[in-house]
């Protein structure tokens, strides 16, 4: 199945998209097995059209409602792993990691553990506040988190088949990774993560034909890794221009229209 329908759906295969605003979408309750997703930053990204640049309490009252929703649908055993960068500067400090954490929490969620991200090739800063002097100077970690949370119970409660391999699994459970960021311009969106992100994330914490959701699909990274990784992948954009460019990039990636071809024969 391959097509666009009046409710501004995409599906194909096991994947599908909604053009909706997470908060408010119709995603079935309890249903979930895993959340991969980064949400806005607010830090003023330039979106199509979000605009990432409201007052702190906004985002964080934000991120309350989009929270409330993530664990509704997910499973009682389902997952969660929370891009966020460990702070902000711009407009004030921020602490955003412990902020979030806290929150995430105070809605239902139970907290696991935290992951690392050392981004290799992260844009260097140009400002260290008061430079060579205790004035007032800037600490600023070159890294991003990657939360894990969960719903009631961290222990799968149904067998599966896992695809991870040994040495990922060992590799994969250390608190800090290491691995590249991805281009803006090669992917035609402003805040893109690596494939590699997802792809752990997926084959760590599910099992094969698990369903994943992304409730923040941007350029439709997490979609590209399910269809890889033979999950099922749902997505959800609010923005017409990215959800436009994430059905064109999963469609070349994954070979969807080839792969169409060789069904119809």
């Amino acid at each position: 199945m391959n097509r666009m329908n009046k409710n501004n759906k995409w599906e194909q295969g096991n994947l599908e998209i909604l053009l909706d605003d997470f908060i408010k979408s119709k995603i079935t309750s309890n249903s979930i097995d895993l959340i991969v997703t980064s949400p806005p930053y607010n830090v003023g990204i330039a979106y199509s059209q979000y605009e990432d640049n409201s007052s702190y309490k906004e985002y964080l009252d934000f991120s309350i409602k989009w929270f409330k929703k993530a664990l509704s649908v997910l499973t009682d055993d389902g997952r969660m792993c929370l891009n966020i960068p460990l702070d902000k500067n711009k407009g004030g400090h921020k602490s955003v990691y412990a902020d979030l954490t806290f929150l995430a929490k105070k809605v239902g969620f139970q907290y696991h553990s935290t992951i690392v991200w050392n981004e290799s090739n992260i844009s260097r800063r140009t400002a260290w506040g008061s430079f060579m002097s205790a004035s007032a100077p800037y600490v600023i970690a070159p890294v991003e988190m990657i939360v894990l949370f969960y719903k009631k119970q961290w222990k799968k409660l149904h067998k599966g088949k896992s695809d991870i391999a040994k040495q990922e699994f060992m590799d994969w459970t250390s608190g800090v990774w290491n691995f590249s960021g991805e281009s803006k311009k090669r992917i035609g969106h402003p805040a893109p993560f690596p494939i590699e992100l997802p792809k752990r994330c997926i084959k760590l914490f599910t099992y094969v034909d698990d369903t994943v959701l992304d409730p923040f699909i941007g350029s439709g990274t997490t979609l590209i890794a399910c269809h890889q990784l033979k999950r099922k992948g749902i997505g959800v954009e609010i923005d017409k221009n990215y959800f436009d460019l994430a059905i064109k990039r999963i469609k070349a990636e994954c070979q969807l229209d080839q792969l169409k071809l060789i069904e119809e024969r």
